[in-house]
């Protein structure tokens, strides 16, 4: 258990005690939970048993192989059904109108199982006569069988699958298996039933539709067919009218008859520049293709030969010689002839070609407005022909949907879309009540409930609780340490009520150590006392309280376990009724810790910093009735400014108290001084775990001081065998 607002703890739960205390009462829990057990066992082999069976129906689009004459198949073309979709399902099965039809079916209103309430109990009848239940025959008998339906009825999807699960539970074997076979028939008549009605209402909703779109399909054509004939836009093809195929054709012509032209006149220039330059004329392919030119040619060639013939044999100025070569010269002006016959042929050719693509032009030009004129108004006949064609679409679309519909009104051709995976059998066992298990989990939870129970007793008490040290450690029950004696046998220690001895000090000054032993009615206890002093916390507190001393300071030489058996001596004397406060005075703020609620609350440097008032200081100790002036967050240097006005707290204080303790840590006896000066106030020495020769080495401080009355504390006393644990609350 951890101090608020602190990270270490202040009291330690002893488990070991928890389980000793369960042990020692382990009798009574045994008994406990076998009375649990047996009571369990027989409640339940009285409770006359349910019996619970369960049908499984799958989700799924179920069209039919061949839907129409003029449908395709839908094999394999399963629809998706989200989670959505399969609740909205789950809600279907669930509907009041499905169960209604299954209990008129099954004409469950005829059992009493389902209708309680035509026989009620006496309570129930006394119940009705005071008013604090309705009265059941006031609802109709359907809805009465509904309710208890309803009750006995539970209908959820399968996780991560699209199987819906009817479960229903009966005090009849046979009806807890039939009732969900005939709600899954119900609802696969229902869903096959809903989509021949929405195929008759299709049908019947298309058949004036289809006949409107009709006439609009009728219309919309005649209107593109006059406005074809109006506007002389005849369709040449699927693209393109008459008046674009002829300006298409002129096109085309007009780059024929440019491509002869241009043709004709390089062929003319051709022969033109071979003529002028003297070049053969049989070069050129258009005079090498003329068939006079190949005669004349080879008349030439004769001639040739014979004159290179007969020029072997006779002169230059044989007749012969010269007739042939008169002829030749003839031959050859012919040729030259003809070449010019040629070039004036393509001359000739060439300027027809042009006068062709003058007259072709004219042509294109004329067409180009006409085309233009009729593409203006194809815009018209486009928008009748797109709306032509979507009337015809639409009546298609529609067409096709009405044989869809036609086709699935006959019965059986619209399967529901869900199928039985696996229906209700009669169930062997009862699925309540569970005897073995009912009996093994109340006799479980009253043991564990017995033992929260012992244990919270336990918390409860303090009896489990140990304190612990700021160091997280436990602090061990100490006895009086007869080492101490023995170290300090020089410091005469006497019991109280007797009057103290004087040791003297290395320095020749004399200190007064008391034991705070308790006063005993015996004389054994007398002698006990004073043959083993005791330095306990409880005997502190018992000297505290026979003194009425109204300011203590503790001074911790041993640091935090020292400050934590201060707080145990306040928590302590609080018991017992002595009004206390603890102001922690300490550096390390221990005090704090295990006191405060919170390590932020305002304290005692606040009050000396004159930073809040004097009752927002003082707060309420967690575990007991004590108070406790934290050590506060103010600055430590700005708060020893006015440690003068911690006298006038303190005196403040005892008006209010009736002991006021302060908790000063490992401080020196200059420092003690500075808070309470010498008289006045009682000086504990609070040091468990510290050394015999350190408590020597602290005593002769304080008694070189000038301090003669110094309270030894050095931690519990051995405990009590009937309270363990007092000393923990």
């Amino acid at each position: 258990m951890s101090g608020n607002g602190s990270g270490q703890q202040d009291v330690h739960i002893d488990l070991g005690g928890l389980f000793r205390a369960v042990w020692d009462r382990r009798v009574k829990v045994l008994l406990a939970t076998a009375g649990v057990a047996a009571l369990a066992f027989g409640a339940t082999k009285m409770i006359a048993p349910d019996y619970q069976s369960e049908t499984r129906v799958l989700i799924e689009s179920r069209e039919p192989e061949f839907s129409g004459p003029n449908q395709v198949s839908q094999a394999g073309a399963d629809r998706v059904f989200d989670e959505s979709g399969i609740s909205s399902q789950v809600q279907v099965l669930r509907s009041a109108d499905l169960i209604k039809q299954v209990a008129r079916n099954m004409k469950l209103h005829e059992l009493k199982e389902f209708d309680p309430s035509a026989a009620p109990s006496a309570l129930s009848d006394l119940l009705v006569m005071l008013g604090l239940k309705k009265n059941p025959l006031e609802m109709p008998p359907e809805e009465r069988v509904l309710k208890e339906f309803n009750d006995k009825l539970q209908v959820y999807q399968v996780e991560k699958s699209r199987v819906i699960a009817i479960s229903f539970t009966s005090k009849d074997r046979q009806l807890a298996a039939a009732v969900p076979n005939e709600m899954a028939k119900v609802y696969l008549a229902l869903q096959s039933g809903a989509k021949l009605d929405t195929n008759s209402e299709a049908s019947r909703w298309l058949e004036p539709e289809i006949a409107n779109l009709r006439e609009k399909v009728r219309d919309a054509e005649a209107k593109v067919a006059a406005y074809r004939a109006s506007s002389d836009l005849l369709p040449t093809g699927e693209t393109t009218n008459f008046a674009t195929r002829q300006l298409t054709d002129i096109s085309t012509e007009l780059a024929r008859v440019r491509g002869e032209r241009a043709n004709a006149e390089a062929r003319a220039a051709g022969v033109r520049s071979a003529l002028a330059s003297g070049r053969a004329p049989d070069t050129i392919t258009d005079v090498v293709g003329s068939q006079m030119i190949q005669r004349l040619k080879e008349t030439e060639a004769n001639l040739q030969a014979q004159v290179a013939d007969l020029s072997t044999t006779l002169l230059d100025g044989h007749p012969r010689l010269k007739a042939l070569k008169s002829q030749l010269e003839g031959i050859r002006g012919q040729i030259r002839t003809e070449t010019r016959r040629i070039l004036t042929s393509l001359e000739n050719e060439a300027k027809v070609g042009e006068l062709r693509e003058q007259q072709l032009v004219q042509q294109l030009n004329a067409l180009k407005a006409q085309s233009a004129q009729a593409g203006e108004e194809e815009v018209g006949l486009r928008a009748l022909e797109r709306e032509a064609t979507a009337q015809r679409q639409l009546l298609e679309t529609y067409l096709a949907r009405y044989r869809e519909a036609t086709s699935r009104t006959v019965e059986n051709a619209t399967p529901a879309d869900a199928r039985v995976i696996s229906n209700a059998v009669v169930p062997t066992s009862a699925s309540f009540p569970k005897v073995l298990p009912i009996t093994i989990v109340a006799a479980l939870a009253t043991f564990l409930l017995s033992c929260v129970v012992i244990m919270l007793g336990e918390l409860f008490s303090g009896r489990a609780l140990r304190p612990v040290s700021a160091t997280g450690e436990r602090l061990a029950p100490v006895r009086p340490r007869p080492a101490l004696a023995a170290s300090a046998a020089d410091i005469p220690v006497v019991a109280a009520g007797t009057s103290p001895e004087v040791a003297p000090m290395a320095d020749g000054d004399a200190v007064d150590l008391l034991p705070a032993a308790p006063a005993s009615d015996t004389d054994a206890d007398a002698a006990e006392a004073a043959a083993e002093p005791d330095f306990s916390i409880e005997a502190v507190a018992e000297h505290l309280r026979a003194t009425g001393v109204r300011v203590a300071i503790s001074v911790s030489p041993g640091g935090d376990e020292g400050s934590t058996a201060t707080v145990m001596l306040a928590r302590l004397l609080a018991e017992d009724g002595v009004k206390v406060v603890l102001i922690d005075l300490t550096g390390s703020a221990c005090p704090t810790r295990l006191m405060a609620r919170s390590a932020q609350l305002s304290g005692i440097t606040n009050l000396l910093a004159g930073e809040v008032p004097f009752t927002d200081t003082i707060h309420a100790d967690r575990f007991s009735d004590a108070h406790i002036i934290p050590q506060g967050d103010a600055d430590p240097r700005q708060a020893m400014r006015g440690i003068e006005r911690l006298k006038m707290i303190i005196d403040a204080l005892t008006n209010a108290y009736d002991l006021v303790l302060v908790e000063c840590g490992p401080a020196d006896e200059m420092a003690v001084e500075k808070i309470a000066g010498r008289d006045g106030a009682e000086i504990i020495l609070s040091a468990p775990s510290v050394s015999d020769e350190r408590i020597v080495e602290v005593l002769t401080g304080f008694g070189a001081a000038g301090y003669r009355d110094i309270v030894l504390m050095t931690g519990q006393a051995e405990t009590d065998p009937d309270y363990p644990d007092r000393d923990a609350a």
